[in-house]
């Protein structure tokens, strides 16, 4: 038997919507709160345009099938650029990490999304991560270099050390972006002079 959908003039909606807002990262209860008494004092159209936007975003945006960036149509925009350097291949953890490298345009190559990276402590491996697509990207001999591009923490270093061993039988050149980003640090929060610099001094591995 299905639970019964919950009344909503119970006198619980605020309290409902305060708990899913603190669901999101980096929204404690104070910031979900702001964000529930804006949507509250908003008018109900503003309230809708929130509602269709996430709405939409589930329904239309998916995974790219070749890079697992973000997209809109069959692969990201990226992929179907024909003007990209199909030479160079950027390793990053999550989609987001696109955007920031993006941003330098300090870059003009493809890119590989993981999924994450290497945490044994999450019970994360090599096995729940895009790895075994990237290695069957470079089987063709079109990629001439791969740009590691994870995060600089411990997790991001491990990523890299193993995906350095794993890309150098294959004969492909293998580069790590340079130590300007700071060491624990995020990508999506580096500058866009920082990372562009990170990007065209990176070191080979």
């Amino acid at each position: 038997m299905q639970p019964a959908e919950p009344n909503p003039s119970d006198g619980r909606a605020l309290q409902r919507l305060l708990d899913e807002l603190g669901r999101l990262p980096g929204i404690g209860p104070k910031s979900a709160q702001r964000i529930a008494y804006w949507i509250l004092e908003s008018d109900a159209e503003a309230a809708r345009r929130l509602s269709a936007a996430i709405t939409r975003v589930k329904q239309e945006v998916h995974f790219c099938p070749v890079c697992f960036s973000y997209a809109v149509r069959k692969t990201c925009d990226i992929c179907a650029d024909s003007s990209r350097d199909r030479g160079c291949l950027c390793v990053v953890s999550e989609p987001r990490d696109v955007s920031a490298i993006e941003r330098s345009e300090s870059y003009h190559g493809l890119y590989h999304v993981l999924g994450g990276v290497i945490s044994p402590m999450d019970k994360v491996g090599p096995d729940q991560l895009h790895v075994r697509e990237l290695i069957s990207r470079l089987a063709d001999g079109t990629v001439r270099e791969v740009i590691l591009a994870t995060n600089p923490d411990v997790e991001g270093e491990t990523t890299a050390a193993y995906l350095a061993r794993t890309i150098a039988p294959l004969g492909v050149r293998v580069s790590r972006l340079a130590s300007g980003l700071p060491v624990g640090g995020d990508l999506e929060y580096a500058d866009e002079v920082t990372l562009g610099r990170a990007i065209e001094e990176r070191r080979i591995i």
